[in-house]
């Protein structure tokens, strides 16, 4: 009987507890936290995104799972939590990206896009017949020479950080960046960082066919992918660094 108030505010529609809570977004909170870990990291020379696949299967083909996208030619976003959802939304950011490019004349802003997204994701907690995303993006992006880094909430709240991570190795990456994050690294520096935090975050299981990597940098004002071998190198770095650090000790 004691779980009676609470499943009365617990059904297929989004509403308020009596204690102000709202139970399907704090549900679809935590399929974010059940995702896979992704890592969001701003450089003096752009801005890096991470994610680790975690594919629990040999069958599997990694370059199916897809967790990093391109909105737009200086945008990308990484996802944590239900995959499906990702793709509707970003689908939903590529075409808000296009809609500026035609009616302004110029790319959209990495605020502006975030905030759009964001907007559409509270709509979602505040209808009957329907349900929060079950998802976060880390969006990422380079305005008028500033790289930009935002986290996207299932509640449609919205944060920019320097660096961060969703997901479920997501309070072991903070830690790591609290410790070791700085302002004035470039672009490979916090690649390596991500990496490092990964590895610790994931115990040790490493997989440069698990981790995709995507890049805007200042220069070029480009969103690109790394390609696997470029990826592979970055991975032996960090195996190295580990190697001799457990020598060491």
């Amino acid at each position: 009987m004691q779980m009676a108030p609470q499943m009365g505010y617990d059904r297929a529609i989004t509403v308020f507890s009596p204690d102000g809570r709202l139970f399907q977004v704090e549900y679809a909170r935590e399929a974010v936290k059940r995702g896979t870990t992704a890592v969001g990291i701003k450089a003096a020379d752009g801005v890096v995104l991470l994610v680790d696949k975690r594919i629990t299967s040999r069958l599997v083909e990694a370059q199916s799972i897809e967790k990093i996208f391109q909105i737009d030619d200086h945008i990308g976003a990484a996802t944590s939590g239900l995959v499906a959802d990702a793709r509707s939304l970003v689908d939903r950011a590529r075409v808000e990206a296009q809609v500026n490019r035609v009616s302004y004349d110029e790319p959209i802003g990495v605020e502006v896009i975030s905030k759009k997204i964001c907007d559409h994701k509270q709509t979602y907690t505040q209808y009957g017949g329907v349900r929060p995303y079950g998802t976060a993006l880390l969006i990422a992006g380079v305005d008028d020479n500033l790289p930009r880094l935002f986290e996207t909430d299932p509640s449609g709240a919205l944060l920019e950080y320097k660096a961060t991570a969703i997901g479920a190795g997501r309070n072991a990456v903070v830690e790591v960046f609290e410790a070791e994050y700085r302002e004035d690294m470039n672009i490979d520096a916090a690649i390596l960082l991500g990496m490092d935090a990964l590895y610790r975050a994931a115990e040790g299981k490493f997989d440069a066919s698990t981790l995709e990597v995507g890049v805007v940098s200042l220069q070029d004002k480009k969103f690109r992918k790394l390609v696997p071998e470029e990826v592979e190198n970055y991975v032996q770095q960090i195996l190295v660094k580990h190697k001799e650090t457990e020598h060491k000790e």
